[in-house]
């Protein structure tokens, strides 16, 4: 077995009317498909009975995310810290760190730091509306 590539990258949310608004309006991903999914197939794919999802699926570059909010079963809240085991993040890369960091500030999304500086690429990282970890990251042309 060899794995080709990654379909696509998935975060359960709370909120997906939240959650969309967020990626798309905030972060300017574009949705691409949005539904509900139940049925035999869902149950057994999860293996978990009585499954019923809205899912929504959003576009950054050739990157896709799939947003899932179960509307049964309930699911309930959890720390995620980053150094948790199972914690995971998107690096989503931009062109102007601290004119992103800026941008998104004023639009109120929580940082936990202010762009850093690494030998290769500055980065920082912020969380979604459901405390999801997301990073900024910024190539850097030069080290100094």
């Amino acid at each position: 077995m060899q794995v080709l590539g990654v379909a696509h990258t998935s975060f359960t949310v709370s909120d997906i009317d939240r959650s969309v608004a967020f990626y798309r309006d905030t972060l300017g991903m574009e949705l691409v498909d949005q539904f509900e999914a139940s049925g035999q197939m869902v149950e057994t794919i999860l293996g978990m009975s009585g499954a019923h999802l809205k899912i929504a699926f959003l576009k950054a570059g050739d990157h896709t995310l799939e947003l899932i909010h179960y509307l049964s079963p309930k699911g309930k809240p959890y720390d995620r810290r980053t150094c948790d085991v199972g914690p995971c993040h998107i690096a989503f890369l931009v062109a102007d760190i601290t004119e992103a960091y800026k941008t998104l500030s004023a639009k109120g999304v929580h940082f936990k730091s202010e762009p850093q500086a690494g030998e290769t690429h500055y980065a920082c990282y912020m969380t979604d509306p459901n405390g999801i970890t997301l990073e900024l990251n910024q190539e850097r042309r030069y080290r100094v």
